[in-house]
């Protein structure tokens, strides 16, 4: 019966997880479109349906066995990007940065919902943290959180690296924006270094504070 309900509980926080990630997109999609590129409106990726937003390896078999062979503990993945021409927005560089804060900061927000629904299942409702529904909840604020954190890594390609480059001055700006080509090399070093888990550890705490405050502190 264990058993059974921890494979639920991993089924719901994927459910919840790919969700979380058809949002991000959303942001993406309609903070380009406020700027003026409708490229993604017109590929049908300017909705809240996670299905449009699902890569099958990123989204789905990644997260799946990284969470499975770590019992939850670690999870990985990503939503198919969504696509966006600068030279539609208005103020290319600017906007560009715009749109791409809107991914991690949708985040954020989710997080900030859902710690407001696990307060009302664990203080109001009087659930017992460790079960089904609260467990789940409590997963997804936590990996809202994750996503956060991760896309705000300025490294390029990652959200981050698109603000970094509209502060940057224009001498260093073009240097910086061709590290792409080996972003996903460094990522993976970063991971493999243990690096990216310091950063991940130093920005957790601070960020579920927050989470906790903004969702309105003890109930």
């Amino acid at each position: 019966m264990g058993t059974d309900v921890d494979i639920l509980k991993i089924v719901l926080v994927i459910g919840f997880l790919i969700l979380s990630l058809g949002i991000h997109e959303a942001a993406h999609a309609y903070v380009a479109h406020l700027c003026g590129d409708d490229t993604a409106k017109a590929q049908g990726r300017l909705t809240l349906n996670p299905l449009v937003h699902i890569d099958p390896f990123m989204t789905v078999l990644l997260p799946a066995i990284l969470y499975f062979s770590s019992g939850g503990q670690m999870i990985f993945g990503g939503a198919k990007p969504v696509p966006v021409n600068p030279y539609n927005l208005r103020h290319p560089l600017r906007d560009m940065s715009l749109v791409a804060i809107a991914g991690p900061l949708s985040n954020f927000l989710q997080a900030i919902l859902f710690m407001a629904v696990w307060k009302v299942l664990v203080t109001v409702a009087g659930m017992d943290p460790q079960a089904l529904a609260p467990a789940v909840i409590g997963r997804t604020v936590y990996f809202n959180l994750l996503l956060t954190i991760f896309n705000l890594i300025p490294i390029p390609p990652l959200d981050g690296s698109r603000v970094m480059a509209y502060i940057l001055p224009s001498g260093i700006r073009e240097t910086y924006v061709g590290l792409e080509r080996w972003g996903m090399l460094i990522i993976f070093a970063l991971l493999y270094l243990k690096i990216l888990h310091q950063i991940l550890g130093a920005t957790m705490a601070p960020l579920l504070n927050a989470v906790d405050f903004l969702s309105g502190g003890h109930w």
